[in-house]
C-alpha cells in the first residue's frame, strides 16, 4: 500500500519535470539550450541526408563491439547472446533470399537505418553515447559480418547510403530493388486501401 501511495506522489513530479512547458510554469527544470536541441536532432534519411561526418571500418567496428561490451547482449560476433537481444549474424549467407537469412540487420532496406538505430539506441543503458566514428565502424562490422560489404570497405557519410542492402538491390538514391523491397505509397484518410490489403 505504501508503494502505491508513493507512486501517486512521485509520478506527477516526474511528469512535471519531464515536460519543459510544465517545468517552466512551475519553476522546475529549465528549457533546453540550442546546442542541446541540435544534439538531439539525429534524423537520418535513406539517401544519407543527416548523416554526421565520420568514418569506420569493420576491423575498427569489431574492436568497438568488444570494448563496448556488445557481446554481453548479442553474443560473440553477434550470435548466442541473451534471448531478449537479437542475433546480429545471419544464419544464412548472401546466397539465401534476404527474408530467409534470419536477422533484421540484413532485412533493413537501407544501411542508413542500421546506422540510425545504433546511433540512437546503443549501447543499452548508455544510448547515444557512441561517436560518429564508432557508429560507422559498428555498422561496417555488422555489414561485413553478414557479407553485405567487403571487410576492408571504409564507410562514411558520403557512401553509407550507397550500400546495396539485400532487401534493396539498388542504391537508396534510385528506385527500390525490383524483387525484395517495395515502398509503401502515401495514404490519406478516406482513400481506399492498397490492392490486396486485408480488411
Amino acid at each position: 500500500m505504501a508503494s502505491m501511495i508513493s507512486l501517486k506522489v512521485v509520478l506527477p513530479i516526474l511528469l512535471l519535470s519531464a515536460s519543459p512547458v510544465l517545468a517552466q510554469t512551475y519553476g522546475i527544470g529549465r528549457a533546453p539550450t540550442a546546442a542541446e536541441l541540435a544534439a538531439s536532432s539525429i534524423t537520418i534519411q535513406p539517401n544519407g541526408a543527416g548523416l554526421p561526418v565520420g568514418r569506420g571500418t569493420a576491423a575498427e567496428g569489431e574492436k568497438v563491439f568488444v570494448d563496448q561490451g556488445c557481446s554481453g547482449c548479442h553474443g560473440e560476433k553477434g550470435v548466442g547472446g541473451v534471448t531478449s537481444a537479437p542475433a546480429l549474424l545471419a544464419a544464412k549467407g548472401p546466397e539465401a533470399n534476404a527474408w530467409d537469412r534470419g536477422v533484421m540487420a540484413v532485412k533493413a532496406p537501407y544501411a542508413t537505418i542500421m546506422f540510425s538505430f545504433i546511433n540512437r539506441a546503443m549501447p543499452f543503458g548508455n544510448e547515444g553515447s557512441l561517436t560518429p566514428n564508432e557508429v560507422y565502424s559498428l555498422t561496417a562490422y555488422l555489414l561485413a559480418l553478414n557479407k553485405v560489404i567487403p571487410e576492408n570497405q571504409v564507410l562514411d557519410q558520403s557512401n553509407l547510403a550507397q550500400v546495396k542492402m539485400p532487401m534493396n538491390k539498388e542504391p537508396a538514391t534510385s528506385k527500390p530493388g525490383p524483387n525484395d523491397w517495395v515502398r509503401v505509397p502515401d495514404w490519406k484518410a478516406g482513400q481506399p486501401r492498397m490492392a490486396g490489403y486485408p480488411g
